[in-house]
């Protein structure tokens, strides 16, 4: 499983049993690897073949679980500086001001562990590791035991923690709207190997017909520009050079850019004038490969003025029906209710996919 991770969030997502959470135990040095090297910067962390191991304390490396394992009978305030009391001065780079505004904890600080909700208990785990000061941090799947409106309210604060503290995070989901939302970076393991490695508009974007199961987690990354908020309707509108995008309220300044990730599977394939249709996002495009096999469905990638790619999973049923070939020009329609708004995000210089 040989890969390599640079600033801002890389996401190691697989099926369950991939190698996911070993990967990350093995750099945290939870478990000592059987072969090969695990390289920080210029710091060895293990290197089998030359007998070097260095222990989990040296590495100077923070965790966060699904579970934050705050210590019950230590406040917020206690468990936030509990890692710190190790470092000597000389390493204390993060400052416990500027990490309580980031995560928004200012009000929970005097507060005990089992008067917390769940997304307050994983923000305050986050930033325990913070204060750590630590080299790399990271994070097994650290949503993944919130329900979904405990998800949305701390997504925000994960972005704040990677534009503004400048720390390598390794992040591991399930959850594609997460990954689609945060990484700049995307590693696919199956079956302990790497089998993709790249930007998220290239990794979670399927390159080829998944198998039936996986095809709730392929998405495309389309890039668009914020153009008018319509609170009366509780959306906004973004501009794409394929044309626009309805979606969910959004909060930013017109003219940001946005990424939006959009399932394979929500899309739906128009030939022709469109009319007296609900569908308000529709975008112009030509397929440039239909791949299909003896399953139900088939995948169809579509060429978007401005360079984007769309995938679309239809049936076999409609291709043929439709009598869709690579060449025609056709509309990708797509409901605004099947668009999260947690995989939508804001573009930032260095971070882009």
């Amino acid at each position: 499983a040989a890969f390599s991770a640079g600033k801002g969030i890389s996401a190691l997502i697989g099926p369950s049993g991939s190698g996911k959470t070993t990967i990350i135990r093995m750099i945290a040095g939870l478990e000592a690897p059987d072969a090969g090297e695990i390289r920080f910067g210029e710091t060895v962390l293990s290197d089998a073949d030359r007998g070097v191991f260095l222990p989990p304390h040296k590495r100077r490396i923070g965790l966060v679980f699904q579970d934050g394992a705050l210590l019950p009978h230590l406040s917020v305030r206690s468990n936030l500086l509990y890692g710190r009391w190790f470092l000597p001065n000389s390493e204390k780079r993060i400052m416990p001001e500027a990490v309580i505004d980031v995560l928004g904890i200012k009000h929970l600080l005097h507060r005990m562990p089992g008067t917390l909700s769940g997304g307050e208990r994983q923000r305050v785990a986050i930033g325990r590791a913070l204060l750590a000061s630590p080299r790399l941090l990271l994070m097994d799947e650290p949503l993944a035991s919130l329900d979904d409106a405990r998800k949305a309210e701390i997504l925000p604060f994960i972005e704040r923690m990677r534009d503004e503290f400048a720390i390598p995070i390794l992040y591991v989901s399930h959850a594609m709207d997460e990954v689609a939302r945060l990484a700049n970076q995307v590693v696919r393991l199956d079956a302990g190997r790497v089998v993709a490695s790249g930007a998220p508009t290239d990794v979670l974007s399927p390159g080829a017909l998944a198998r039936q199961s996986d095809r709730f987690d392929a998405v495309s990354i389309l890039r668009a520009e914020l153009s008018e908020h319509m609170p009366d309707y509780g959306v906004s509108v973004l501009n794409h050079p394929a044309g626009v995008l309805i979606v969910p309220a959004l909060v930013g300044e017109i003219g940001k850019r946005f990424r939006v990730a959009i399932p394979a599977n929500s899309v739906t394939i128009a030939i022709g004038r469109i009319s007296q249709v609900s569908v308000r996002t529709m975008l112009a495009g030509r397929i440039t490969r239909i791949e299909c096999d003896d399953g139900p469905f088939a995948l169809l990638s579509i060429a978007l003025a401005g360079g984007d790619v769309l995938k679309a999973y239809l049936t076999r049923l409609a291709v043929d029906t439709l009598a869709l070939d690579v060449g025609d020009d056709v509309q990708a329609l797509i409901k605004s209710t099947t668009i999260d708004e947690r995989a939508i995000s804001r573009e930032r210089e260095g971070y882009s996919p």
